[in-house]
C-alpha cells in the first residue's frame, strides 16, 4: 500500500468585479415591478382626468338642457297667457254685459299672474278705461302716483241714483272694479275707496 502524499498549499483565486449584465440580471424582477407600478399610476391618473372631464361635460350639458327647458317652458307659458289675454280682451269689449263681465273677470285673473309685464298691464288698463267710458260718460280722476296717467272709476249705482243698473250691468261694474284694484296694486297706484268697496260686492 503506497503512502498518501501530503496536501499541497491552497491557492486563493481572487475574482474581479461582477459584470454589469450580471448585476442587471439580478435587478430584473425589481425593475419589472417598478415599471408595472409606474404604468399603473399613469393609467390611473389618465382615467381619473378623463372621468373628471366627462363629469364636467355632463354637468354642463345638464345645466344647458335645464336652462333650455326653462326658457321653452316660460315661452310656452307666455304664449298661452297671451292667447288667453286676447280671448279675454275680446270678451271685455263685447256689447253684451254678461260676456263683458266674463272678459273683465278673466283679465283680472291674468293681471295677477307673474307672467303679466308692465306693458301688458297697461294694455289691460286701457281696455278697462274703455269699458268704464262705455258705461258712463263721467270721468273721475283718481289720485295716482307721479308718472301714471289719470284713470276712470267705474260707475256706481249709489253715485248715479237715476240710472237703473241691471244685474248683468252690476256684474260688469264689480268685475271692472276688481280689475282696477288689481291693476292699481301691480302698477303701484293709489286706489279710490269707492272702487275698493265696489270690488268687494259679492252679488
Amino acid at each position: 500500500m503506497s503512502p498518501t502524499p501530503p496536501p499541497g498549499p491552497l491557492e486563493v483565486v481572487h475574482s474581479g468585479p461582477a459584470d454589469w449584465w450580471v448585476i442587471l440580471a439580478g435587478l430584473g424582477p425589481l425593475a419589472v415591478l417598478i415599471a408595472a407600478l409606474l404604468a399603473f399610476y399613469i393609467s390611473w391618473r389618465t382615467l381619473a382626468q378623463r372621468t373628471s372631464a366627462d363629469k364636467t361635460a355632463l354637468d354642463q350639458k345638464r345645466a344647458a338642457d335645464e336652462q333650455a327647458l326653462r326658457q321653452k317652458t316660460e315661452a310656452d307659458s307666455r304664449a298661452e297667457w297671451w292667447r288667453r289675454a286676447q280671448w279675454a280682451l275680446d270678451r271685455a269689449l263685447d256689447d253684451d254685459d254678461g260676456t263683458k263681465a266674463l272678459g273683465l273677470a278673466t283679465l283680472n285673473v291674468l293681471a295677477g299672474s307673474e307672467l303679466a309685464r308692465t306693458e301688458e298691464l297697461e294694455l289691460f288698463d286701457a281696455a278697462w278705461e274703455n269699458v268704464a267710458s262705455d258705461d258712463s260718460g263721467d270721468r273721475t280722476v283718481s289720485a295716482g302716483t307721479p308718472g301714471h296717467r289719470p284713470v276712470q272709476t267705474p260707475p256706481n249705482a249709489a253715485s248715479s241714483p237715476d240710472r237703473k243698473v241691471t244685474p248683468a250691468g252690476r256684474r260688469v261694474q264689480v268685475a271692472a272694479s276688481r280689475l282696477r284694484v288689481t291693476l292699481d296694486e301691480r302698477l303701484r297706484r293709489v286706489n279710490p275707496a269707492q272702487t275698493k268697496t265696489m270690488a268687494k260686492d259679492r252679488r
